[in-house]
């Protein structure tokens, strides 16, 4: 640690512990109110959640602090996490920082840096708005402490004090409120690096004195000053409810904002309270409380300018699970991340406002609409290829297309050939389950795992699961070989190792695998991918079904419904006219050939209304 370094800590750690001891005598008077508003956590949780979130449907996210500097993290790693990763000793984030910012130089040397130069917050509000964006929720403080406002609680580490020299939160706040879009803010509970309670290093049990001497004055400081419509706490992970005094908090907002106010699920153990938040999953969750599936449009939330462009998601793609998700009764917070100038990425852009064109053409089937009797229709898709190795970390992604991100499994089946006679160990670190079989005979079983973790720990560690087993191999020899697998949610990944007396633990190479056993080189394995995809989403408003297809039916647009009655209406939104219909053998047959390529709505999804449609009385 450099003089220099050592000076600013020294100086940071001064700064804290003189706002902790003011923050003693403001919570004698600030948190002793709040005890007042001490509802119960019954009365908390049968409290009605506003129907303004109910009808939303979408919100944006927007990471956005001193992170967005570097900008960096590996290709699917979370890059608002770049200071963690420099507390656990990640070598591509320290390399790339003394690389291209020198020896000395700290993460807190990021902070002056972030200029936000173009920051406009009438320009970001009205691209929200022209994504069809309802509530907005902006980062107002992350894990690193790093706060977009003037907070007493964080001085010189502020976006005010240093870096851009303005109030983030309040400027945003006020430029989408203008424009009837909701305001929400993030707020992470606990810090990385706060002198009285250090995340991920202290133990977990000691953090009381940072959650009343710093975190509830500054909580109450923030929500205070803004009163957000909603609110999303963050970082709760290991540690209970009481632990975060939540149920006194989330009562004192409550109280404050009245009952627009909607907070997320995220408070600590034992909560149970909020509308849910999965990160990355497939868009189907089954629950009765509001929920919304929150992810970026590509694999971090944060700007990563070390992510390709595979990682992020089509328009296409972006659409259907946009629809998925309101299908099952919930919604989606898309997150963009801003680079440090203040500017939206132009891919960003265009990815949420060709989701606003797709809305507005769609809107009555969108905003305000409740699920149906069932979400939609679906079908058993496969994928065959041949893979080189098994080796794969797919963290939050699909194998291929038409596979889904969740709920899928693969099979390999092939030859392994050894170049030593002796015996074998094979292990493997996998996410969620796998079988290896060679000549017939269970070598490797790793099938039962307790999956642990919650929707939203997703990325937070790497919990793959190494085991061994061993199979005694003739060298020259091709044995039949069987790798069964399968993913249930968040993270999927199987790699296979062997290791011998005559050679260290590596991946089974592509030499020793074969599709067929006359080849006279390995070329791998043949793979069979198998999932579950939607191709059909259904809605329910204004007393009509939508039936919402992800594919062109160029001719019929068949639907196992029952039958509607005599001179029901059916429509495509965003085309004059009615189209013919026809009911037979339990299936609603639509006719789309009248509709010409020129006057179909879009490219990605088509909504098709059925009106006054009741199905037995199911709406």
């Amino acid at each position: 640690m450099t003089g220099k370094t050592r000076l600013k800590q020294h100086i940071f750690f001064l700064a804290v512990m003189m706002v902790g001891m003011l923050a003693i005598y403001a919570s004698k008077g600030v948190y002793a109110r709040q005890d007042t508003l001490d509802d119960s956590w019954e009365t908390l949780r049968n409290r009605t959640y506003p129907q303004w979130f109910r009808d939303a449907k979408l919100g944006v996210f927007i990471h956005w602090g001193v992170y967005s500097v570097p900008s960096y993290g590996g290709p699917e790693s979370y890059a608002e996490w770049y200071l963690r990763g420099l507390q656990a000793g990640a070598q591509n984030r320290i390399d790339f920082m003394r690389d291209n910012y020198g020896e000395d130089f700290t993460y807190e040397d990021f902070a002056p840096l972030w200029k936000a130069e173009l920051f406009d917050p009438d320009e970001w509000a009205e691209i929200f708005e022209r994504a069809g964006a309802k509530y907005i929720i902006l980062v107002s403080k992350h894990h690193d402490g790093f706060c977009l406002w003037p907070s007493e609680y964080a001085r010189d580490w502020n976006s005010v004090d240093i870096g851009p020299g303005r109030d983030i939160v309040g400027e945003l706040g006020e430029a989408v409120r203008e424009r009837d879009i909701r305001f929400g803010l993030y707020y992470s509970l606990p810090e990385w690096n706060h002198p009285l309670h250090r995340w991920y290093i202290d133990p977990h049990d000691a953090i009381g004195p940072y959650v009343e001497q710093h975190m509830i004055p500054q909580f109450k400081e923030l929500v205070g000053t803004y009163k957000p419509d909603l609110l999303f706490a963050d970082g709760e992970w290991f540690n209970d409810a009481e632990d975060w005094h939540a149920r006194q908090l989330i009562s004192w907002y409550y109280n404050l904002v009245g009952e627009d106010a909607i907070v997320n699920d995220r408070w600590g153990h034992g909560s149970n309270i909020g509308y849910i938040t999965p990160e990355y999953s497939s868009g189907a969750v089954e629950t009765d409380r509001p929920w919304a599936e929150v992810r970026g449009l590509g694999r971090s939330f944060g700007l990563n300018r070390n992510e390709k462009l595979d990682a992020y998601m089509t328009s296409r793609e972006l659409i259907h699970l946009f629809v998925r998700t309101v299908a099952y009764g919930g919604g989606l917070t898309i997150n963009v991340g801003p680079s440090a100038d203040g500017k939206i990425p132009l891919l960003q852009q265009e990815r949420i406002e060709q989701l606003g064109d797709w809305i507005r053409v769609n809107e009555e089937a969108i905003y305000g609409a409740g699920q149906w009797k069932r979400s939609g229709e679906e079908r058993e898709v496969t994928l065959e290829r041949v893979d080189p190795v098994i080796d794969f970390n797919w963290v939050r992604n699909a194998p291929g297309y038409p596979i889904a991100e969740d709920h899928f499994t693969a099979e390999w089946n092939g030859y392994i050939e050894a170049g030593h006679s002796e015996v074998y160990q094979f292990s493997s670190v996998v996410d969620d389950g796998m079988r290896l079989y060679i000549d017939g005979n269970l070598v490797l079983d790793l099938w039962e795992q307790d999956a642990g973790g919650t929707d939203s720990e997703a990325m937070r560690d790497d919990d793959g699961v190494l085991r061994h087993g061993q199979a005694e191999l003739e060298a020259g020899k091709k044995y039949p070989v069987r790798i069964e697998y399968y993913e249930t949610v968040q993270n999927a990944r199987i790699h296979l190792y062997w290791e011998s007396p005559s050679l260290e633990r590596e991946i089974v190479p592509q030499k020793n695998l074969f599709t067929d056993k006359d080849l006279p080189e390995g070329d791998g394995l043949r793979a069979i991918y198998r999932s579950m995809r939607q191709y059909v989403a259904y809605t329910r408003n204004h007393g009509n079904l939508y039936a919402i297809s992800f594919e062109w039916p160029d001719d019929q647009f068949v639907l196992p419904l029952s039958e509607p009655a005599p001179g029901t209406k059916i429509s495509l939104l965003g085309r004059q006219g009615a189209l013919d219909w026809t009911w037979e053998n339990g299936q609603l047959i639509i006719d789309t050939s009248p509709v010409k390529y020129n006057e179909m709505p879009g490219h990605e999804a088509w909504t098709f209304r059925i009106a006054s449609y009741d199905a037995g009385g199911d709406l």
